[in-house]
């Protein structure tokens, strides 16, 4: 054999296409229709057959076939004993719909969408055959569910209100290996206009809001149309604070500090404007005081004394018995003597003990 015969041959194997493998997306025609079964023709690697399961899983498309139509499937089997490629229409169209899927994520395409469902935490979508999930925090600020005490079953009742409704929605995760489709309401356009309206403020600005709800982790503050921002609890007040409704209501008036401002969110707090009890009470206590305080609250570790308003300390659970020989001694809302074992103000750290300061 010459070697312009060898390299002729060498230079063909390698322009020829590989054979389909299983989990690969063919293209053929369909060249036969029989009793539960179609074939159709991959040139050039043979036919292809959808028949037994896989024809009964897509049949109402399948009856619709005609000779010469052109289909798309998965392989299943790349050679079954018959010497035919098996083929799947089902699994092909779903690899096809999240194929899509993902493209439709990164081109951020809107998509108008009929809400099928409601539950606790969101909406059901529908697209092209796969349920999505929606998010009550994906939600547009329109459709957001304000429930002023956070009770979940109003939070339920507003979100059922929007089923039958079309929303204007894109798709922010498609995953086929984990069956993840969500979306969010809160299109790119509506994100960028936040970004915008954000990067007007800075760190350290004061401004005037209203409350627009109250939940287990703080408050949303309105600071202007289209824009809230959250004053998480532990920015509320320099005190312990348990229930941010027994504290703020929709409608009331605030004065908040921006404390971070970061893409398209803006984070402030309340307690930032008022005088820090912490850097007062460096003048006036010190290490091995003793000092009245009131018992305001239980934890795992043991009790938290008040000794005056957003300045407390903890009382140790070591220093008794068990969690009931403390809650015998200690009872909230009473005043005991406590002598301050730890003091470091600049930290807001402090601890008491009972015991010691007992005598």
């Amino acid at each position: 054999m010459t070697d312009t015969t060898t390299t002729g041959m060498h230079t063909m194997l390698e322009s020829s296409p590989l054979p389909p493998r299983e989990g690969d997306i063919v293209e053929g025609t369909v060249s036969a229709i029989g009793r539960a079964r179609v074939f159709i023709e991959l040139h050039p690697f043979g036919s292809g057959i959808i028949y037994g399961r896989e024809y009964m899983n897509a049949r109402d498309i399948l009856r619709k076939v005609s000779l010469g139509d052109s289909i798309a499937a998965k392989v299943v089997d790349a050679g079954n004993e018959d010497g035919y490629i098996e083929l799947s229409l089902k699994e092909a169209r779903q690899a096809l719909i999240w194929s899509d899927a993902e493209l439709a994520q990164k081109e951020q395409r809107v998509l108008s969408l009929e809400v099928k469902e409601a539950n606790k935490g969101g909406l059901i979508l529908d697209w092209q055959g796969i349920q999505g999930f929606l998010p009550a925090s994906q939600l547009s600020a329109e459709n957001y569910p304000r429930v002023a005490d956070g009770d979940k079953d109003k939070i339920l009742s507003e979100l059922m209100g929007l089923v039958g409704k079309f929303l204007s929605v894109v798709i922010i995760t498609a995953d086929q290996k984990e069956g993840k489709l969500i979306f969010s309401e809160k299109g790119q356009q509506e994100k960028e206009e936040k970004e915008e309206k954000v990067s007007r403020y800075e760190v350290g600005d004061v401004l005037s809001g209203e409350v627009t709800g109250a939940v287990d982790f703080g408050i949303f503050v309105k600071i202007e149309d289209g824009l809230e921002g959250l004053v998480h609890i532990s920015e509320l007040d320099w005190g312990l604070v348990e229930d941010t409704r027994a504290l703020y209501k929709v409608g009331d008036k605030v004065q908040v500090k921006v404390i971070e401002v970061k893409d398209d969110k803006i984070s402030l707090s309340i307690k930032q404007l008022k005088q820090n009890p912490w850097q007062t009470a460096a003048e006036k206590y010190k290490k091995d005081s003793i000092v009245p305080g009131v018992v305001i609250k239980y934890n795992k570790h043991g009790a938290l004394a008040s000794i005056e308003e957003g300045v407390a300390g903890l009382v140790h659970i070591s220093e008794f018995e068990s969690e009931e020989d403390l809650k015998s001694q200690l009872s909230l809302g009473n005043v005991y003597n406590f002598k301050i074992t730890l003091f470091e103000p600049k930290d807001q750290r402090m601890t008491l003990s009972f015991k010691e300061a007992q005598g």
